[in-house]
């Protein structure tokens, strides 16, 4: 009786394995998947160290941010400059969107005024100011500061000075491409 149990129910128990079942229908999982914008910056690579000068411990302007080629049916680009490494939370340092995508790069020390020549927008950083607001960890270990390019579908409907919380809610679906540069700062 027992080798009769085992012989019915563990072929019943594989039969689930390997995928989400939907009736008889076996569902993999699917995530989604972007089109990659290379985004790089003349005043740091990627990895290292970001240099005084667009930090707090320097002149505290947003450093020089280049794009490569857009996919097609990207309508505006956006950009987050955050640092998972700051104690309370992920800190916020850059907010900016509705990038025009035939745009090559941001140049170095943006202004920060809510809407640019160009038509972007910046939104509010975790100092609760409009555009960049540079690394100024506190003493110890380097932090990592994530430069994120978004290449989006359409363009965002929002005013300057949204969160980044905000932008990502806005975002939801409409993201087509991403790209990241990483750079380091320590005191």
């Amino acid at each position: 009786m027992e080798k009769f149990l085992y012989g019915l129910i563990f072929p019943l128990i594989f039969l689930n394995c390997g995928g989400k079942s939907e009736g008889n229908k076996k569902v993999k999982s699917t995530k989604a998947e972007y089109a990659e914008i290379e985004i790089n910056s003349p005043a740091f690579k990627e990895g290292e160290i970001i240099p005084i000068k667009y930090t707090c411990d320097g002149e505290n302007i947003s450093p020089e941010i280049k794009f490569g080629e857009v996919p097609s049916g990207v309508k505006s680009l956006a950009l987050i400059c955050d640092d998972p490494d700051a104690p309370a939370k992920t800190w916020v340092h850059w907010v900016i969107f509705n990038i025009p995508p035939d745009l090559e790069k941001l140049p170095e020390g943006i202004e920060p005024e809510k809407t640019l020549e160009n038509g972007a927008n910046q939104g509010i950083n975790d100092s609760r100011n409009i555009g960049y607001c540079g690394p100024c960890p506190p003493s110890g270990s380097a932090h990592h500061y994530h430069f994120k390019i978004y290449g989006l579908d359409e363009k965002i409907d929002a005013p300057p000075g949204i969160t980044k919380k905000e932008l990502l809610n806005k975002m939801e679906g409409h993201i087509k491409a991403k790209g990241e540069l990483i750079g380091l700062y320590k005191r």
